[in-house]
């Protein structure tokens, strides 16, 4: 795809906005998009991050009272906060649970303070796969309303439920 703006490079940069519930998508090459003052933010990947801030030292993880370079094993593959440190990997799901006071403010930070993977939905999904995604949601909502007792969410969430059917 070339770029809309010189209409010669390939397009990089793929911003999509919505306003006024409109879809606008504008697909620009590197340097056309740096000349109209679009900074790209570089992602990095959730293990370099993790490893870096827990390689930062015990401040990084102010809420927890074990030290990041612990050498406590998890009990289901024997990895330990020092060698996660340096592997950037975890070894096994058990990890998350073992090392959960050391990891979860570093996820929250770097995740702008969520800890639960929601997923994304591609934009180029069918409308009734689109409504699909979003009816299970608010029946996963629902259903941890309910077991959290907070009834009045429950009955709105059941309403949305009722009237997406």
């Amino acid at each position: 795809m070339l770029c809309q703006a010189c209409k010669e490079h390939t397009a990089t940069i793929h911003l999509t906005e919505l306003a006024d519930g409109q879809r606008c998508e504008t697909h620009l090459c590197q340097q056309c998009a740096e000349s109209q003052g679009l900074t790209i933010k570089s992602q990095i990947p959730l293990n370099e991050l993790l490893n870096t801030l827990l390689s930062a030292g015990p401040e990084a993880a102010s809420d927890s009272s074990a030290s990041p370079q612990s050498d406590h094993p998890c009990p289901g593959c024997g990895m330990t906060l020092k060698r996660f440190s340096k592997e950037s990997l975890l070894g096994c799901p058990h990890d998350y649970e073992e090392f959960e006071n050391e990891l979860t403010p570093l996820i929250e930070q770097t995740q702008n303070g969520k800890t639960q993977h929601v997923g994304k939905i591609p934009t180029r999904v069918p409308a009734q796969h689109h409504k699909d995604i979003e009816l299970k949601n608010l029946q996963r909502q629902l259903a941890a309303a309910i077991k959290n007792e907070d009834y009045e969410t429950a009955a709105q969430l059941r309403d949305q439920i009722e009237s997406a059917q």
